[in-house]
């Protein structure tokens, strides 16, 4: 145990809190057994040492990674620290355990004064298994950087979050406040291209191609073992993934789509399904409830823009970017579907139309609580939000 130990108070030492992510604070830290999910990348282990670092029992961080759970039970290891005085148990990348729910199961059954903070990236597999725990697990979903978030950590910019009826009702008056504070032309540019995972950080120039890595790691290593599919088969995935990257956006077809990449229409329909559970696409719907995997999206996008730059030869499609940003950061605190007119309905409520400066209301004439979110502006006036300002609801 003394290298578990080592390593966990090693690991407590180096994180840093100059910048956390706005999830930190919404967690209840008190739940005895936490499930904080997310895309390869988002952050999920720094959240959990940072989290570590301020826990007042006696807790430590196991990787379940670590070559040493190929052959030992979790619930021996949890023992044996149990014996030591550990009470809160921080466990990272559990998917990575075989038998991960149901060591979860018992150890939180057979440790009834102890906790557990789990992370998991393979959200597939973590969701399934989530069935097994459904009664004694909290969840937590963790996404990427909002704008908001970009410019605290990349530009030491600290500004509130807003709620949309702060944006709808108040949009002048606080774009002017808060431009004072950064250059929202080069700003938003840098974090549509690169601004969506953290380590960005790790070198921009070499961001792109790190992303592919993990896009192509998430498809190797977390959707194909996870629903069994065959090489034919994850080809017509990658290829259906390039295809949305250079859509302007994607209105599908699928029966056409099926024909043309030589598999059923419930084929393409299961891939794109599986896509958008593990955070690749984002799928429009006319509603968020009852949807059934073999029912047809209005939409599909990229779950975010710097994907869209990663698959780009050159720029990507200027329309699809102000869309996929808009949906990207709306659907992390609201309902977002398609409406009969404009491009998003927001909680049955509001109707936004998406588009460039010279975007007028044509297609929301007369529509109640329509709204223009605007590219390329600084401020609004009346019903014209900047779309910059979307940025900063988490």
């Amino acid at each position: 145990m003394d290298r578990f130990i080592s390593k966990s108070e090693k690991k407590r030492n180096e994180v840093t809190e100059a910048f956390t992510r706005y999830l930190l604070p919404e967690v209840d830290w008190n739940q005895r057994l936490i499930l904080l999910l997310g895309h390869r990348g988002v952050g999920k282990t720094t959240l959990l040492l940072q989290q570590l670092k301020k826990d007042p029992s006696k807790s430590i961080y196991l990787s379940l990674d670590d070559y040493y759970f190929e052959e030992k039970r979790l619930i021996e290891v949890v023992g044996a620290l149990y014996d030591l005085g550990y009470r809160s148990f921080y466990l990272d990348e559990i998917h990575r355990y075989v038998h991960w729910s149901k060591e979860l199961k018992n150890v939180y059954d057979d440790f009834t004064d102890s906790k557990f903070i789990v992370t998991g990236s393979s959200i597939l597999e973590i969701s399934k298994g989530h069935e097994d725990l459904s009664r004694r697990a909290v969840v937590y979903p963790l996404v990427g950087l909002s704008f908001r978030e970009f410019l605290l950590l990349e530009e030491k910019v600290d500004l509130p979050v807003l709620t949309l009826d702060q944006i709808i009702q108040q949009h002048a008056t606080i774009s002017s406040d808060y431009l004072d504070h950064f250059d929202f032309k080069s700003s938003f540019k840098n974090y549509l291209s690169y601004g969506y995972y953290p380590f960005y950080r790790e070198g921009k120039r070499v961001y792109h191609q790190k992303l592919q890595e993990t896009t192509n790691l998430v498809i190797d290593s977390d959707i194909t073992p996870f629903e069994e599919l065959n090489y034919s088969t994850v080809r017509v995935m990658k290829k259906l993934l390039y295809m949305i990257s250079q859509s302007v956006p994607f209105i599908p077809n699928i029966s056409k789509l099926a024909e043309k990449m030589g598999v059923t229409r419930n084929t393409i329909l299961k891939l794109l399904d599986i896509l958008d559970k593990a955070q690749l696409l984002s799928l429009l719907h006319t509603s968020t409830e009852g949807i059934s995997m073999l029912q047809k999206p209005e939409k599909i996008y990229l779950q975010n823009t710097n994907l869209a730059y990663m698959f780009a030869h050159e720029s990507p499609n200027v329309g699809n970017l102000r869309e996929t940003f808009f949906f990207n950061q709306l659907q992390v605190r609201h309902q977002v579907t398609a409406p009969k007119y404009g491009d998003f309905m927001v909680d049955s409520q509001y109707v936004f139309e998406v588009g460039g400066i010279s975007k007028t209301s044509k297609q929301i004439q007369g529509v109640p609580n329509a709204y223009l979110a605007i590219d390329g502006i600084e401020g609004g006036a009346g019903n014209r939000i900047p779309l910059w300002l979307f940025g900063f609801l988490y």
